[in-house]
């Protein structure tokens, strides 16, 4: 197997291969093959589903250390990178390197968390990292501005980075299978987000109502579950119960009249700088907490009436799927409201889901 593994990356050396195919192979370790002789500086898809690997980092011995190194950030041409059905635990930081890569499948391994140098794959329009342990997804993932498709199926996420509204380009988001009991505020207000998929995300009760005729998939939501049982805040209505994301501080009412000084301090600002500066990477990160400064440049969400941005307080309504147009879509099998977030008392007792 060895000399015949040596073969097929010695003829696609000499060859000037773009493709390479090392599907089904048994691989335990990264071929270091590929990177003697300069490597496979023409190699452009590298496909390696269904071995065994558990790692990208390998590691040779010298009089002095061991050394470690991640083979893969050396192909710095490579386009599509598939590592689906592996055992990987661990993805390196020189994944990184990848500039070119456009397309990324790690699939069916093992992996609990994927390193932040994700966000510099500037044209990753495809990334599949469903069917593994994630508790989380990588921290700046907003950063990969060419990301169309982004599937997350069958994981332990609990949450999803309210940042991840701001892909311009995502078209496709699925993250079925997982622990979600709430949604980002923003998540459907880009126009480019038209395919979202949520099935069996048991605890999630509400969907943004941003998503209203939008594709979605929300079969398998919406279990009873006490509200004692998450520590999230919760707006009931009826008999109908949703969870807010964590950064909510508070919820308003139909009542309120007055906004938080806090709430009232951040609108004030955000629109100060922006009007003003056009770009909030002017403030000084001595000026703000670091805190502040990210809730700026992102905030929880926008009123989805007049779009006003909201840092601490929501004002939330539901409107309950099955009571939708969208209810024959989903057979009536689904127990999920849409929820629209609101910026003020005003903008709650006019919003129309339907008009």
């Amino acid at each position: 197997m060895a000399s015949e593994l040596c073969k097929t990356i010695s003829v696609a050396r000499l060859e000037k291969h773009k493709n390479l195919f090392l599907n089904y192979r048994n691989l335990h370790h990264f071929p270091l093959e590929l990177l003697k002789d300069e490597g496979l500086q023409y190699l452009e898809r590298l496909y390696m589903k269904r071995n065994s690997l558990t790692t990208l980092v390998q590691y040779y011995i010298t009089l002095q250390k061991i050394i470690y190194t991640c083979a893969i950030g050396s192909l710095v041409k490579l386009q599509c990178l598939d590592l689906s059905d592996n055992a990987l635990e661990i993805v390196c930081p020189e994944i990184g390197r990848l500039r070119a890569l456009r397309h990324l499948r790690l699939a069916n391994n093992q992996l609990q968390f994927l390193p932040p140098e994700v966000g510099d794959l500037k044209e990753l329009q495809t990334l599949d990292i469903s069917t593994n342990r994630l508790l989380t997804l990588p921290e700046r993932l907003h950063m990969c501005l060419s990301l169309q498709y982004l599937t997350v199926d069958r994981n332990r996420l609990w949450f999803v980075p309210r940042h991840l509204c701001q892909l311009p380009s995502l078209n496709e988001l699925s993250m079925a299978g997982n622990r979600l009991a709430f949604l980002p505020l923003d998540l459907g207000r880009s126009r480019e987000l038209q395919y979202v998929y949520v099935d069996n995300n048991i605890h999630l009760k509400g969907l943004p109502s941003y998503l209203y005729n939008k594709v979605i998939g929300c079969s398998g939501c919406g279990a009873p579950i006490q509200v004692s049982e998450v520590k999230l805040l919760s707006f009931s209505s009826g008999q109908r119960t949703v969870f807010l994301p964590a950064e909510v501080k508070a919820i308003g009412t139909e009542h309120d009249h007055v906004l938080p000084l806090q709430e009232l301090a951040m609108r004030s600002l955000y629109h100060t700088y922006h009007s003003l500066l056009k770009d909030l990477n002017f403030l000084s990160p001595i000026s703000l907490p670091r805190s502040l400064l990210e809730l700026l440049h992102c905030p929880l969400g926008h009123c989805h009436r007049c779009s006003e941005p909201m840092f601490t307080i929501v004002y939330p309504k539901l409107f309950p799927l099955r009571e939708t147009p969208m209810a024959g879509l989903h057979q009536w099998r689904t127990t999920v409201s849409f929820v629209a977030y609101c910026c003020s008392t005003q903008c709650l007792q006019t919003f129309d889901l339907l008009s």
